[in-house]
């Protein structure tokens, strides 16, 4: 035997013993229990054993049903290599938190060299589809709103401000360019979406759930893009902007452009908006004539937007520029070095 031979062999045993595969099979809780890949089946199906350490492992009764026969126990690494001697294959369906003590236990007695080890394999059994951990936070949210002493009270109205702010400083994290900020503040958008949603659903008149909110969007999001969902055509970004107006008018059967703008929102943004509906619907609007800062605020605003300029940006961009002259004036301007 030479040398490349002889280590092949102690590393497997003595000649002649094989010392058997290990399967590590994952799922997530993201996905329905029992929608397992063909490869997953397959090593299921032509194991000597299955074992699993949780006795409430969502995927157990369905393994069941389809005739797997599940042990419940946790072995110890060296227990795990012993029950594989002689070629056999025992599939470890793992826990929610993985397996850590037995890959560990697994990765000891490899590293010492003195044990055969069996083949070792990590087998995904379902995958996380995009967006999958939404999942996670309707459920933490579900949790919060039984059990947290101030989640549980909320309304509506009462956590209309935070909405405000939170799209205030998403907009701040867009403008200063950070993405750690711009992911965070995302997050926080998100979450005040999930929040109303899982307060609507105790509403009892007219109660709905997030579920409702997204399947609402898609719909209009596939209704509004019939260049993209349906036969129409669009070249250019007007093109898109015109199906949008089109089908938007379509389904609010509104009656003049300015309904659905929100008079609440800050004035220049308003102008601006207003200016924007009356260019897109081709309307000849002369602007209101009079004497004050409001009339010469509502022509800026009207010009920017006809420029292709958001007036709200622009004034917030010169407003930090003036924030850091006050500082710098004061003395209380951040050191640069």
């Amino acid at each position: 035997m030479n040398a490349s031979s002889s280590s092949e062999a102690t590393a497997a045993g003595p000649a002649g013993h094989d010392p058997g595969r290990i399967v590590l099979l994952t799922t997530s809780h993201r996905v329905a229990p029992g929608l397992l890949s063909w490869p997953a089946w397959q090593a299921l199906r032509e194991a000597d054993a299955v074992l699993c350490a949780d006795g409430a492992h969502p995927q157990l009764p369905y393994l069941r049903e389809a005739g797997t026969a599940v042990v419940e126990a946790s072995p110890t690494a060296q227990e795990l290599v012993d029950a594989c001697a002689g070629g056999r294959t025992v599939v470890v369906v793992a826990t929610g938190e993985g397996e850590p003590a037995l890959t560990d236990g697994l990765a000891r007695l490899a590293g010492s060299g003195r044990v055969p080890m069996p083949e070792l394999e990590l087998l995904p059994a379902s995958y996380d589809l995009p967006g999958a951990r939404l999942l996670d936070l309707v459920q933490v949210m579900d949790r919060i709103r039984a059990e947290c002493p101030w989640s549980s009270r909320q309304t509506h109205r009462g956590l209309a401000r935070y909405g405000i702010e939170e799209a205030y400083e998403l907009v701040e994290a867009i403008e200063t360019g950070d993405r750690e900020e711009l992911r965070e503040e995302l997050g926080d958008v998100l979450l005040q979406v999930v929040f109303h949603s899982r307060i609507a659903e105790e509403d009892l008149d007219a109660p709905f759930s997030v579920d409702d909110v997204a399947g609402g969007i898609v719909a209009k999001l596939i209704h509004r893009h019939p260049h993209v969902f349906g036969d129409e055509t669009a070249e250019t970004p007007e093109d898109v902007k015109e199906h949008w107006l089109r089908t938007k008018a379509e389904e609010k059967r509104r009656t003049s452009v300015t309904e659905g703008v929100p008079l609440g929102q800050p004035g220049l943004a308003l102008a601006a908006k207003l200016a924007s509906r009356a260019r897109t619907a081709h309307l000849d609007v002369p602007l209101p004539q009079g004497e004050g800062i409001g009339y010469e605020l509502l022509a800026l605003a009207v010009r920017a937007e006809a420029a292709g300029v958001d007036p709200e940006a622009a004034l917030r961009a010169v407003a930090r520029t003036y924030r850091d002259a006050i500082r710098v004036t004061e003395g209380t301007a951040p050191d640069e070095a």
